[in-house]
């Protein structure tokens, strides 16, 4: 007995499991990924098994470029443990159609253009809130939250990053120059236009307050970006990264499109009689004549307008109603109703024409999901809508150049 009591006891500590959040769906090589570590407090320290990089500050980068395989990453601290197991999938072929979605929870989600199904996950680093591609293969994505740009080459296969490229909202690709334009809703106090040419170079712009939509018009190479908080549109020459004009357009002027022979601009004003503001939202149509500026439609109010496309060989401007859950059908002249609007899934933020296969492509926000339209037809597609990455605000569709 004495013998037992001199023996000195162990205390038995239980840790407490911890899960790392990842994705359900393979991430793609050159992924970003910040660990998420839930179900335990406090700093802990972070492991890799497998291929990748463990950055500082618990940042797992995939590979570069890789066949199909997976990576263990671990976490712990003195009062918890946890680990998953990641896959990593080889990239998609730059041969084929693919839909990109933005979603700010997750990243750059890729998708068959087919039947919709998923390849895999760009993890971006950062919160993407738009995505553009240009028919050399890059698709650049925002960081609405972040100073970073991310640019995805096709083929080869590479992810790169862009510093200098503060709150980006929209994004928008110049086919001619290939230069990618970026909002930014907050630059050192006001909002800006930022151009990151092919090599890389970093150029910005003040445009007014909160910087939100963007239109390009290439012939002329100019850029039209809308001031939310100011209600002004400001006018920037591409080349020389100057705002060359500012005119007065609507209050909260959110969304643009400008119409293919760059006469005329459609603006949103992104307002609710229900909201803070008091007031209703509408689409307007701004005759564009040199340096004058004349509205040449409104239509009838609005509920509470959010994102807009244009199908300009059918004369139709699409527009989303963020709270009802709708799609807008006005003719592109009157901006009055074609048809009853359309209903779509929750939350639809910033739609999408495909010109290529006249399809409408609607990201629904609340419900992690695509919504798709037959343009001509205005029927709902096979197989949409769609399921996504988590809260999609934006999608893009890349065509490979025909042979």
């Amino acid at each position: 007995m004495a013998l037992v009591a001199s023996v000195p006891r162990v205390p038995h500590t239980r840790l407490a499991v911890g899960r790392i959040d990842v994705a359900s769906w393979p991430y793609l090589p050159g992924s970003t990924l910040p660990l998420r570590v839930t179900g335990f407090a406090g700093s802990y320290h972070a492991a890799l098994l497998g291929p990748g990089e463990l950055r500082p500050g618990g940042i797992y980068v995939a590979p570069p470029a890789t066949a199909a395989t997976s990576a263990l990453l671990i976490a712990g601290n003195a009062v918890g443990l946890g680990a998953t197991r990641l896959r990593i999938a080889p990239p998609p072929s730059p041969d084929r159609s693919l839909i990109f979605a933005a979603s700010y929870d997750d990243g750059l989600v890729v998708h068959d253009s087919g039947d919709f199904s998923i390849i895999g996950l760009i993890a971006t680093g950062g919160a993407p809130s738009d995505t553009a591609a240009d028919p050399n293969g890059r698709v650049a994505v925002t960081d609405t939250q972040g100073t970073a740009l991310t640019v995805v080459t096709l083929s080869p296969w590479s992810v790169a990053r862009v510093e200098g490229v503060p709150l980006g909202d929209e994004i928008a690709v110049d086919a001619v120059t290939h230069a990618i334009f970026v909002t930014n809703r907050d630059a050192d106090g006001k909002g800006a236009l930022t151009r990151v040419l092919p090599d890389g170079t970093v150029a910005r712009v003040t445009t007014g307050a909160t910087a939100e939509g963007i239109a390009i018009d290439e012939r002329r190479q100019l850029v039209y970006v809308a001031n939310a908080n100011d209600g002004t549109i400001a006018v920037i020459d591409a080349r020389a990264m100057r705002v060359i004009r500012r005119f007065r357009a609507v209050d909260r002027v959110f969304s643009l499109a400008l119409s293919s022979d760059g006469s005329t601009l459609y603006a949103i004003s992104n307002q609710s009689a229900g909201s803070l503001f008091a007031a209703p939202g509408s689409a307007v149509a701004i005759a564009l004549n040199g340096s004058k500026t004349r509205l040449r439609a409104r239509s009838a109010p609005l509920n509470f307008p959010l994102g807009i496309a244009l199908d300009a060989h059918d004369a139709t401007l699409f527009v989303t109603e963020e709270a009802r859950s709708e799609i807008d059908v006005l003719d592109a002249g009157t901006l009055r109703a074609k048809r009853p609007a359309l209903k779509t899934c929750k939350t639809p933020w910033k739609p999408t024409l495909d010109e290529a296969t006249g399809r409408l492509y609607v990201p629904c926000a609340s419900d992690n999901s695509i919504d798709v339209f037959d343009a001509k037809t205005l029927r709902r597609v096979p197989h949409a809508p769609f399921a996504t990455g988590s809260y999609p605000l934006a999608v893009e569709v890349w065509h490979p150049a025909k042979a």
